[in-house]
């Protein structure tokens, strides 16, 4: 994969993250805070817990920070997974949110 197409896909999934933290603010009671700064997405639960989801455009990954841990996705070809093969980014992401937010949240 190049930069270019790295940069593509990444900025989508970060895209797909703002758009589904609005769609659950109007569905849901979690009210997360989204924030968006370059190639960097916080997201902060009403408890000031935060996830950190940042691009590593040097090794191609998205990483991901939560009170769970770190976690780390490279693109292969269909959907962003876990490195050590803890599975699918947003079906992390969803799992990890809905923790920190004490309800169930889909991303």
């Amino acid at each position: 994969m190049t930069d270019t197409e790295f940069m593509d896909r990444a900025e989508m999934l970060l895209h797909r993250v703002e758009v589904s933290c609005d769609r659950i603010n109007d569905e849901n009671r979690a009210d997360i805070d989204s924030q968006r700064v370059g190639g960097m997405v916080t997201l902060v639960f009403s408890n000031d817990s935060q996830i950190v989801i940042n691009l590593q455009k040097p090794l191609h990954e998205v990483w991901l920070a939560a009170k769970a841990g770190g976690y780390h996705y490279k693109f292969d070809g269909s959907s962003w997974l876990d490195t050590k093969g803890q599975g699918e980014f947003f079906a992390g992401l969803s799992r990890l949110a809905s923790e920190q937010a004490a309800c169930p949240l889909s991303f």
